[in-house]
């Protein structure tokens, strides 16, 4: 069974807006270098439609795009990507699959075939699932940044506090921490 990874870029102040982090060549293989060691991604519908409505013409080279955002764009149309949505049914993006059952099972059953580990980045999902106890490992990319408006990390609240065990730090040129925690207990 592989891990699932909740990873996000995220401001001081909690902040996760896509808007409002650092987009340079390092975040990229940061991001890249995650999805490269992971087997499959795992969105909420409305993260796969904005990652849909871009990425998919940077990787064909409609979009003008930096070598690290296109070798992204390229490596995650190929990645098996995983989509939680009780509104959608349909996703025509590359290897995109929808989860359709119970969320616990089908959530459980891509960790069970996906030995590498499945990599998370939608954050209303992450609070789901999280209470459902299924997160294994985080790694937020901290910005150096005060936002000041959300949405924030864990908005919609969880029942308990979450203990944590701080496997590594490592700081990026642009001042943002790449932090990688694992769950305790």
């Amino acid at each position: 069974m592989g891990l699932l990874t909740f990873s996000i870029n995220v401001t001081l102040d909690g902040c996760v807006d896509h808007q409002e982090g650092i987009a340079d060549d390092e975040t990229h293989a940061y991001f890249t270098r995650l999805m490269d060691e992971s087997g499959a991604m795992l969105w909420g519908r409305t993260t796969y439609e904005m990652m849909e409505s871009y990425w998919p013409a940077v990787a064909r080279g409609d979009v003008e795009a930096p070598p690290a955002m296109h070798e992204w764009a390229v490596k995650l149309e190929a990645k098996p990507k995983y989509v939680v949505s009780s509104t959608r049914k349909d996703f025509p993006w590359t290897n995109s699959h929808h989860i359709a059952d119970d969320l616990r099972t089908g959530v459980q059953r891509i960790k069970d075939a996906n030995p590498a580990g499945v990599l998370l980045g939608s954050g209303k999902l992450a609070t789901e699932l999280d209470r459902l106890g299924l997160i294994d490992e985080y790694k937020f990319l901290v910005h150096p940044r005060i936002a000041g408006h959300g949405p924030t990390l864990y908005q919609g609240g969880l029942p308990s506090t979450r203990r944590l065990e701080l496997v590594s730090a490592r700081p990026l040129h642009s001042g943002a921490v790449a932090m990688h925690y694992r769950r305790q207990g």
